[in-house]
């Protein structure tokens, strides 16, 4: 359901009393259909039920219609590079539980870092705090095991985000690139959390952390949240996220909230099918806003709204899919536009409305392995994407002087961007 899926629960419990006397984990059913989820079914790298072992890679090439001379694109974080072939992300990790110990650890390396975890100026606040440190661990957790009611994990570390539908793994999405509001939330956290599953198909998800998508704070103060997942039967999901914390550099009085809601449905399954094998769609909706502070914008210019709804159809025993997303995004102060090209300050009556729809082709011949062929078509009322004189200098190379030898250069941005791409995913 979102950047943590639900078919984890059932993973980090296989080592607990509840499992042993054959009594279901929680959420326990097949999810891997959901948008936002690990399509997994098998775990050939489990070893026993101490230790379950995973690698993840994703590569791509992606063309803009604008073609950008220096490569670069701007506006999210799926594909950041025009015209050329990119490691996107690679990652190693396992999973461990023993006698109610949990514990996860997750490497990654890839192209995706330099957009994602370098965004964190939290870490300059101070010393002995360095995104270098931190940035090559997609996850780190440890915690304890309850046995209660139907589970409770306790645990802290860096956690993959919770906000959200859409995975930081693109391999888990319908669409190999996520939607502007799934882009424009974090993607980790850095702190403790709770999973209480006083159900077998609920989840209450207490958290607190240092900050939105930081490894630092900000200010003085962590941020909270809480998640609640309700999955009454394996076809059908709701989820409600919400977070507040004070995350403007040296504005402690400045609060931010955000909220978002999901749901997903299946409404027709036949797996065994050679002609249509499944029908499902997925609705992700997002409101927050910003407040107090001195000589700041309100919550009436101070907001984001956005929606993202996604249909899948999948083909041939699951080996072909289609899948089609509209999506629309407004953020008139633009506190939450963390891709922008060069030169797109923040300000007053500059606003930033964006709508777009994609179309994902995907090819699965295993369960292990996805090709994918996209386009996605963005457009925006304030020019937020590459255009064709790139975003560094005239020739397309950083710190290059103009023409007439001064240093300055003037972004090329565009309103609208045509993004064709052809991506591999590959996890076990």
């Amino acid at each position: 359901m979102n950047r943590y899926a639900l078919s984890t629960a059932a993973l980090l419990l296989v080592a607990t009393p509840a499992a042993a006397d054959d009594t279901p984990a929680p959420f326990s059913g097949d999810y891997t259909w959901m948008n936002g989820q690990s399509r997994q079914k098998e775990f050939p790298l489990r070893l026993g039920n101490v230790a379950t072992f995973s690698t993840y890679l994703d590569a791509y090439l992606a063309v803009s219609g604008n073609h950008p001379i220096d490569h670069t694109l701007t506006g999210g974080a799926s594909a950041t590079r025009s015209g050329e072939f990119q490691i996107n992300l690679a990652s190693v990790g396992v999973d461990l539980s023993y006698k109610n110990v949990l514990g996860k650890l997750s490497l990654q390396w890839g192209n995706m870092l330099s957009v994602v975890q370098d965004l964190d100026g939290t870490t300059a606040r101070g010393r002995s705090l360095s995104t270098d440190n931190l940035r090559y661990i997609r996850e780190m957790t440890l915690g304890y095991h309850v046995d209660v009611h139907h589970g409770l994990n306790v645990e802290a570390g860096i956690f993959m985000s919770y906000i959200g539908l859409e995975s930081y793994l693109l391999a888990e999405n319908w669409n190999y690139t996520r939607s502007f509001v799934c882009e424009h939330t974090p993607f980790y956290f850095q702190g403790v959390r709770a999973q209480y599953f006083p159900l077998k198909n609920v989840k209450i998800e207490p958290w607190l952390m240092n900050g939105w998508q930081t490894y630092g704070m900000w200010n003085n103060l962590p941020s909270a949240g809480t998640a609640f997942r309700w999955s009454p039967t394996e076809s059908l999901a709701f989820a409600a996220n919400f977070y507040v914390g004070t995350d403007t550099k040296n504005e402690p009085d400045r609060v931010r909230f955000h909220s978002d809601h999901s749901v997903l449905g299946r409404y027709y399954s036949a797996p065994d099918s050679r002609f249509l094998s499944s029908l499902a769609v997925s609705l992700n909706n997002h409101f927050g806003f910003e407040t107090g502070g001195k000589d700041l914008p309100g919550p009436d210019k101070a907001n984001v709204i956005g929606t993202a709804l996604a249909h899948r159809a999948t083909f041939y025993r699951g080996h072909l899919a289609l899948a089609v997303r509209g999506e629309i995004f407004s953020n008139p102060s633009r506190y939450l536009a963390q891709y922008p090209p060069p030169g797109f300050a923040l300000g007053e009556g500059q606003s930033l409305k964006i709508v777009g729809l994609t179309t994902t082709f995907e090819v699965m011949p295993t369960s292990y392995l996805s090709i994918r062929a996209e386009f996605n078509y963005r457009r925006s009322d304030s020019a937020y994407f590459a255009g064709p004189r790139g975003t560094t200098s005239a020739d397309g190379y950083q710190g290059t002087a103009n023409a007439d030898g001064t240093p300055a250069f003037v972004a090329d941005t565009a309103k609208t961007q045509a993004l064709y791409l052809l991506a591999a995913n590959f996890r076990l």
